[in-house]
């Protein structure tokens, strides 16, 4: 991937539904309360090292969040998700040029300093609706653009998440925001979807978008995937957070192959081999 917001989503064979080329963005919560990893990289120099281990595990991208989004999460006032964010951004740009890094949060203000300390897409689990001013940041700046698909926010998005047919409501509400995005002045070629697994949903519905990612790619825009050691595993298989790494790689592979092209995960090198055996098997 070039390290430019317009060549930041390029996938060299396109959106077929084969199992390549895919594309590993790396997770570095910077945070103190992540359900995976909160703690373990909340200073800038922890972070930006769990960087440069993610770069060498193969990561193609990295995605840097300075607040929880996981349910029931608290807000993060912007001016301490700043000090959080901008460091790790700064330190990986410079230690790693030409790799792109994403920033992971809903704030204009946010989203506007990652930009300019080096960031080159914008990773937003509200689709620009919980600050109104994030849709001029990414309008002016033209970043690449994460639009993810949530019900409400993180601090209540579980409570009661109900849909007629998840997979037509989200792929009606990509539709809407995509047409937004564009009026709005971003470029669709900026834009990837990403259809929020465990944001507003109950097991049934995760596993339903899991069973029919494809449905989306009538948008004609990358899937973007964040399934990484998710609840849906402990629903499903009664695996404790520390137990669902191999889970993880198993269902990016074979999400792989319902068209999910680009996989946001904590565990680079194990997604890595799993997604490379699936496209040597798919050959």
């Amino acid at each position: 991937m070039a390290n430019s917001p317009a060549a930041v989503w390029r996938l060299g064979r396109g959106l077929s539904l084969d199992c390549g080329p895919c594309r590993i963005a790396g997770i570095i919560n910077a945070t103190p309360d992540s359900f995976y990893d909160g703690g373990r990289h909340a200073d800038a120099a922890a972070a930006v090292a769990h960087g440069l281990s993610l770069a060498r595990d193969g990561a193609d991208m990295l995605d840097v969040g300075g607040e929880s989004t996981r349910p029931g999460a608290a807000p993060v006032p912007l001016e301490e998700e700043l000090r959080r964010v901008v460091p790790v951004v700064e330190g990986l740009v410079a230690a790693l040029p030409g790799l792109p890094v994403a920033v992971d949060t809903f704030k204009a203000g946010c989203a506007a300093a990652a930009i300019a300390a080096g960031a080159v897409a914008v990773n937003d689990v509200s689709a620009c609706a919980f600050d109104s001013g994030l849709l001029d940041v990414v309008a002016q700046l033209k970043p690449g653009y994460v639009l993810m698909h949530s019900l409400g926010r993180p601090a209540t998005m579980q409570d009661d998440p109900r849909y007629g047919d998840v997979v037509e409501d989200i792929l009606a509400f990509f539709e809407e925001k995509l047409a937004m995005l564009s009026r709005a002045g971003l470029p669709e070629d900026r834009v990837v979807l990403d259809p929020g697994i465990g944001f507003g949903k109950r097991t049934e519905h995760n596993l339903e978008i899991l069973r029919r990612l494809d449905r989306f790619l009538i948008l004609g825009r990358p899937l973007y995937l964040g399934i990484s050691n998710k609840s849906v595993f402990g629903k499903v298989l009664g695996l404790t957070v520390e137990q669902r790494g191999m889970a993880t790689a198993v269902l990016s592979a074979l999400s792989a192959g319902r068209g999910a092209r680009i996989h946001r995960v904590h565990d680079v090198a194990g997604v890595s081999a799993a997604l490379r055996l699936a496209a040597a098997v798919a050959a």
